[in-house]
């Protein structure tokens, strides 16, 4: 198993080290990039001590009001809801699961993600499911005139080449978010083929004190839903191979770009 350096880190500095995956989450939360420190070198810690400090002679962040989408715009919602729903009872899709009480404030892992076919169907499985998604996509995909089609469908956009800290950012805003949100992050980071899991989507859900919800969706047996809720525990090897084993059974569209070894 490919070991992040994250894993060597205090629990305290964890919520500072850089994921990828988390890449376009500024954007959608409206953090400069002046807030955010520099990333320290994996072989320097910080202790509890002294982290505890810090925060607490930090400034509080303000709330953060969600920029709307197409989940919570009335009436269009519903219409969505009901051709979701008509159009996946058609193709055969069966819809499971249901987000739990305590899940209003999460981050739903996306897997398995292989093809770019993975977008409109997560978009109908929230409608079904009466999810408030918002998900993370190239910034190529928000050039004009695109750019407010694709965030009013819950996107953000990612820019890959200047994605410093973020997880850091992504754990405060999720923290200071007013109403539901629920983050979804492929842990993949890409849809192209990948043995390693980036570990973005766990260092959020650890910092900011949020569930993870395992969303899934498998093309082979037309299945799609929510799974178990996971409470990282700091323990990131023994987390992710618990993570690792429950997405196994599940076939990506592409299902030979999907790897849970």
């Amino acid at each position: 198993m490919n070991t992040p350096c994250q894993a060597v880190v205090p629990l305290a500095a964890t919520v500072r080290k850089v994921d990828s995956t988390a890449t376009g989450a500024l954007g959608l939360f409206h953090i400069r990039l002046s807030l955010i420190t520099q990333t320290p070198p994996c072989n320097v810690s910080q202790s509890t001590e002294e982290y505890s400090d810090n925060r607490s002679r930090a400034k509080p962040i303000p709330p953060v009001f969600m920029h709307h989408t197409i989940f919570d715009t009335p009436l269009v919602n519903t219409l969505l809801r009901a051709l979701s729903i008509g159009f996946l009872k058609l193709a055969g899709w069966k819809i499971e699961g249901q987000l739990p009480a305590n899940g209003q404030k999460c981050v739903l892992i996306a897997a398995p993600h292989t093809s770019n076919w993975d977008l409109p169907y997560t978009l109908m499985v929230a409608f079904v499911l009466r999810l408030n998604v918002y998900w993370m996509g190239k910034d190529q995909l928000f050039q004009f005139p695109f750019r407010h089609t694709m965030m009013w469908l819950g996107g953000i956009p990612v820019r890959r080449e200047t994605s410093n800290n973020l997880v850091a950012a992504s754990v405060e805003a999720m923290k200071a978010a007013v109403g539901p949100l629920q983050l979804i992050v492929p842990p993949e980071g890409t849809r192209n083929k990948t043995r390693y899991w980036k570990t973005g989507f766990y260092y959020i859900a650890l910092g900011a004190q949020v569930p993870i919800v395992m969303a899934y969706m498998d093309y082979e047996r037309k299945l799609s839903g929510l799974g178990p809720v996971f409470h990282p525990t700091g323990d990131i090897e023994a987390d992710m191979l618990a993570i690792k084993a429950f997405y196994a059974p599940f076939k990506g569209k592409n299902a030979e770009q999907f790897h849970t070894d």
